[in-house]
């Protein structure tokens, strides 16, 4: 196993290395929700171009970026967690009491970050999902990837064939209510959306304003949002916490073994995914079908891939483990709590009324220029901070208040 022996002696490198992957993922992921109207991050054809450079972009983000970073995000989540857990009971603490500790402050974050800074927060739904996963810290291997499985393709199937019955709407011979839901869904996920008109409106407005339309109109989304994202992501920690066990995620497999695991899963999530581009292609990125290939079809495949991923980064962080690269991306990984909300707060200045006011004038492809610069200062602050101080700033503060008591925070010369 492979460990580093900077702020916990069981800190294990390749688990930091992988969440310093997927917090530079999830931001390739994010972009468009950040810088244009949210529908767009569903389908080109609603802003930010759909031909040239643009749609190859946002094919590329369909096939390798769109729900696989979230999945590995909410992966090294559940390891993580467990780790905590185990963490806890070894040092003698009561490990409930740190869990749910640990959870409740960062349900706090969550809802300051939705309603103060972005509406994409998953840190709110990774508290609450948190709270139950405790229940299944002493399951076995097998069935916490059972139970990961089902719930995900529980997801698969409710958004899959909602969609699916959605799209029969489309047929001359469909109900009068069929026929409407689907032209509604088809307005709104299409060109010339007036949701994406309003979206654009409040986005470049000032911050008092945003802030008012969230407590007003958007109160209880977070709490709502429980029930639409809730199952999939508590599968998607349970499969981390089963990979956890497993040794995959401890640095304990092999380079062979994670090849193996690296080859196959993304194989098959990558062709699945790119006959999911190819059906919505042809189909000239018909809405209701970009909408369920997007949350339903592709959850299969989409699963598989951040597999694929964590097997693909942990085998890098065993293979160029010196290297300065990988010890950089390790470091945005412990440091990956405000490496997040830093995103959100960076990203939002650059294209909120309040700050720099670019939302909605960017295209696709442009809005990654923005990506790459956040990647370089994350990858140039978190090392020599973390070689002076035990945790990034935000984990320090989510430590201390977790524990009721301010934690050291610079390193003993």
């Amino acid at each position: 196993m492979m460990t580093a022996m900077t702020g916990s002696k069981d800190r294990i490198s390749g688990l930091d290395v992988t969440r310093g992957f997927a917090v530079m993922g999830i931001l390739a992921m994010n972009i468009v929700a950040f810088s244009m109207p949210e529908n767009a991050y569903i389908n080109p054809i609603v802003w930010g171009g759909d031909s040239g450079i643009d749609l190859w972009t946002w094919a590329t983000g369909f096939v390798l970026f769109d729900s696989k970073m979230r999945g590995l995000f909410s992966i090294m989540f559940g390891a993580s967690t467990l780790l905590v857990i185990q963490s806890a009971a070894a040092a003698a603490r009561n490990p409930a009491r740190a869990h749910y500790a640990r959870m409740a402050v960062l349900a706090v974050f969550g809802l300051i970050h939705f309603y103060l800074i972005w509406y994409g927060d998953i840190l709110f739904l990774y508290a609450m999902m948190g709270m139950i996963l405790y229940a299944f810290r002493n399951v076995g291997v097998k069935a916490l990837a059972g139970w990961g499985i089902a719930l995900n393709l529980l997801s698969a199937i409710v958004w899959g064939g909602g969609m699916a019955m959605l799209m029969m709407g489309a047929s001359p011979s469909a109900s009068p209510e069929l026929a409407e839901g689907y032209a509604s869904f088809a307005a709104e996920f299409g060109p010339n959306s007036s949701m994406s008109n309003e979206d654009i409106a409040l986005h470049r407005s000032g911050f008092i304003d945003i802030a008012e339309h969230k407590l007003a109109e958007e109160l209880a989304y977070p709490f709502f949002g429980l029930f639409i994202y809730g199952p999939d992501t508590l599968g998607l920690m349970m499969i981390g916490m089963a990979l956890f066990k497993s040794g995959l995620l401890r640095g304990e497999w092999s380079l062979d073994r994670l090849a193996k695991w690296r080859n196959i899963c993304l194989a098959i999530g990558i062709t699945g995914n790119l006959l999911l581009l190819w059906w919505q292609l042809s189909a000239d990125l018909e809405p209701v079908l970009v909408l369920g290939s997007t949350l339903g079809f592709s959850v299969p495949f989409d699963v598989t891939m951040s597999v694929g991923y964590a097997a693909l980064f942990m085998g890098l962080a065993q293979r160029f483990a010196a290297s300065d690269f990988i010890q950089r991306v390790g470091a945005a990984g412990r440091a990956a709590f405000t490496n997040y909300l830093g995103t959100s707060l960076l990203m939002t200045f650059i294209f909120y009324g309040w700050g720099l006011g670019q939302y909605g004038h960017w295209s696709r492809a442009a809005v990654y220029i923005p990506v790459v610069f956040a990647w370089a200062i994350m990858l140039l602050w978190s090392k020599p901070w973390l070689e002076n101080f035990h945790y990034g700033p935000l984990e320090w503060l989510w430590r201390s208040l977790s524990r009721g008591q301010l934690q050291q925070m610079r390193k003993s010369q």
